[in-house]
């Protein structure tokens, strides 16, 4: 998982919205559980937000170079495919610059 200390080469911020209660939350709070730590220790300077509200469906919101966004909507997803999700955002970040 080399990807994971270059998210900040292709990604200016990330943003993880998600809600504190619901089911179809739950696996996005655990993969930032289990992820969050390890994400920020190899990209110190990487903005990565996680924004929690009530009732709104779980995204991950990736911003690159000239404003552009690209938003992934993570309901139904487990934390395997959500991290799979991250390194596609990473890829496709890479792959503009």
């Amino acid at each position: 998982m080399a990807w994971r200390g270059s998210i900040s080469k292709s990604m200016k911020e990330l943003r993880i919205l998600l809600c504190q209660s619901s089911p179809a939350s739950a696996p996005t709070r655990t993969f930032v559980e289990k992820n969050y730590k390890d994400l920020k220790s190899l990209n110190p300077k990487l903005p990565i937000l996680i924004r929690e509200c009530s009732g709104v469906q779980p995204q991950m919101w990736a911003r690159y170079d000239m404003g552009v966004e690209r938003c992934v909507n993570l309901d139904g997803l487990t934390e395997p495919q959500i991290l799979k999700a991250l390194e596609n955002l990473v890829k496709s970040g890479a792959t503009k610059a």
